[in-house]
């Protein structure tokens, strides 16, 4: 029988991440909680052996059951009544499912009814969902919006809030307005304190809310009046049992059908204060949107491991001109390279995954005991690794799942074209992937000043550095053509024409200019980040990983060179040129 976790060892693969014993040991703050519960493991071997069940029981309900109703649900879709939606019917079988197979609230700790599940793991889980269907995948990660009440709540809030998800209510988190997108500093919705009945009333309209009718609502306000920036803005929790909001209407998308997306009133609605007043956008929604990024990144990687699935399996059988066109080097050299970019990407989504794990675990024992020195230096050394590599997760995960659905279909031909084969739902899917949760050219935004100020040249000589083989220098991969310690020449090769390119664009003192290059040296460093992780995961499971280390490796270079050339060649005059062809010339 299918299972979605164990037919890819590639993501058990990464249990064993140099990071995990760490993570663990924070984690679990001494396996105190073997003493009180049962299903606590009780040292590391043991925990692992639990996250291993936990992902093989997710494998088997998302290949036996999310899977096969994907193609109705998608077919279906949400709809609405009496200002209420309405999932599809089988949306109900994979809530029932997941419920079932206590899926909710994982993150949490055991306490509250959660499982205590570090990022990582929950990162694993998101990608077997989404590689089943990314609309359902949509509903059952924003479980994770629990982490933010947890981080940012009261303990009273705690205790009545998080119970509700573990035992799977489902949560949103309503942050964007007709008028407020990406600006999330304009957003209008009113927040005003009622004294009377000691809570606050919201009003107002949010779009585009992911699982806009969900049981809790973390909800971003302006509880400040007069004021117009994000310093007037607080997160409030709304409970739809309270009433006082209605869906006005459901968004007919292009894809992930089976996510409903939103508009909502709200109207004098009932809600809770999280945490403090002006904090809302500052903090509490950087914190909530950097998860929701490692979410949709660890989805982009579930899509495209099913979109290489399909172009694979196609490939296979397809037989043209008397023969199997998987052995047509344009077929082959394009599935080489999605597999590729779905390995190299997978390797930088669970890296970052393991910094956030390390500096939030540590941030939650702060909440009991005062840290030590090391562990306060600790703490922030691994949350400026999660704050730098997060845009790079995210962002390129995206891109990379939209080109593994794009080269599905040209795999299939003319067949992809058509509504009958999966490969056509998993595009339509993947389009939103690099837009929703801050765009790709946001990701460049918040990734550029750790790349303009040496942060991640530093860190890419430093993880290279680290790069060693453990046995002899002559390892190979196998059945491939060239050896890792070649690979790895490849890279340090590399670094740099990335550094005399990066100083060029910084040299040219033009700011303009500067940003007009920043989603080249951002793909730069993306990929040699990358590239140095999938080298790394070859050194230690060649079987796996050395075929798309070969391939991934080759590729960067052929890209990282192309830009190097082209932003060594750029002059602050050049700008002139394109805003030219940007701007309408003609005259009516």
């Amino acid at each position: 029988m299918a299972n979605y976790y164990s037919d890819h060892p590639e993501i058990g693969f990464y249990l064993n991440h140099p990071l995990m014993a760490r993570i663990v040991e924070l984690r679990e703050k001494g396996f105190a909680d073997a003493k009180e519960y049962d299903y606590a493991p009780v040292d590391l071997g043991d925990a692992i052996e639990n996250y291993k069940q936990i992902l093989d029981i997710t494998g088997d309900v998302a290949a036996n059951i999310i899977a096969p109703n994907s193609e109705s649900v998608d077919l279906e879709g949400p709809h609405l009544e009496n200002g209420r939606m309405i999932y599809a019917s089988k949306t109900f079988e994979n809530l029932d499912a997941t419920r079932k197979a206590g899926l909710w609230g994982v993150s949490m700790p055991r306490r509250y009814g959660g499982l205590n599940l570090p990022n990582a793991v929950f990162s694993m889980l998101s990608e077997i969902i989404s590689a089943a269907d990314a609309g359902f995948q949509n509903i059952w990660s924003l479980q994770s919006c629990i982490d933010t009440l947890y981080e940012f709540g009261s303990e009273e809030q705690r205790q009545k809030y998080i119970p509700r998800v573990c035992a799977g209510e489902t949560m949103s988190m309503d942050l964007t307005e007709p008028d407020a997108g990406s600006d999330l500093q304009r957003v209008m919705l009113k927040a005003t304190y009622d004294e009377k009945e000691d809570c606050w009333r919201l009003n107002g309209v949010k779009r585009f809310i992911t699982n806009g009718d969900s049981d809790i609502h973390l909800v971003l306000a302006r509880s400040e009046e007069g004021t117009k920036d994000g310093r007037g803005l607080s997160m409030f929790i709304y409970d739809k049992n309270q009433g006082g909001v209605n869906v006005r209407h459901i968004e007919h998308k292009l894809g992930i059908h089976g996510s409903p997306t939103c508009e909502l009133t709200y109207k004098n609605a009932k809600a809770e204060l999280c945490g403090s007043t002006r904090l809302g956008l500052i903090k509490y929604v950087m914190a909530l949107m950097n998860g929701a990024r490692l979410g949709i990144a660890a989805q982009s990687v579930g899509l495209s491991q099913e979109a290489y699935n399909e172009g694979l399996a196609y490939a296979k059988e397809r037989q043209q001109f008397g023969e199997k066109i998987i052995n047509f080097p344009a077929v082959y050299d394009m599935l080489g390279r999605m597999k590729a970019k779905l390995d190299a990407g997978r390797s930088l989504l669970y890296q970052t995954a393991c910094y956030v794990d390390v500096y939030k675990c540590l941030e939650d024992i702060e909440r009991d005991r005062k840290l030590t020195p090391e562990e306060k230096q600790e703490m922030k050394k691994y949350q400026r690794l999660a704050d730098a590599f997060t845009p790079l997760a995210k962002g390129m995960n995206s891109e990379y799942a939209n080109q593994n659905a794009y080269d599905a279909i040209s795999i299939h031909g003319g067949s992809g074209f058509i509504m009958e084969y999966k490969s056509q739902r998993l595009y339509r899917d993947a389009r939103i992937f690099s837009i929703y949760e801050g765009t790709t050219q946001l990701q460049v935004v918040a990734a550029i000043r750790y790349i303009s100020n040496g942060t991640m040249l530093n860190n890419i000589k430093d993880m290279l550095t680290s790069i060693c083989f453990d046995t002899d220098s002559s390892v190979c991969c196998r059945n491939a053509t060239t050896n890792l310690t070649s690979l790895k020449g490849r890279i340090e090769r590399l670094i740099p024409i990335y550094e005399e390119a990066l100083n060029h664009a910084k040299s040219l003192g033009n700011q303009d200019a500067f940003d007009f290059l920043a989603r080249r040296l951002y793909d730069m460093t993306c990929e040699l980040v990358m590239s140095i992780l999938i080298l790394r995961d070859a050194i230690k499971a060649p079987e796996l990983f050395a075929k798309s280390a070969n391939v991934y490796i080759r590729m960067a270079e052929e890209d990282i060179l192309g830009k190097s050339a082209y932003i060594k060649n750029f002059q602050e005059e050049d700008l002139d040129n394109f805003k030219a062809n940007s701007c309408c010339t003609c005259e009516d």
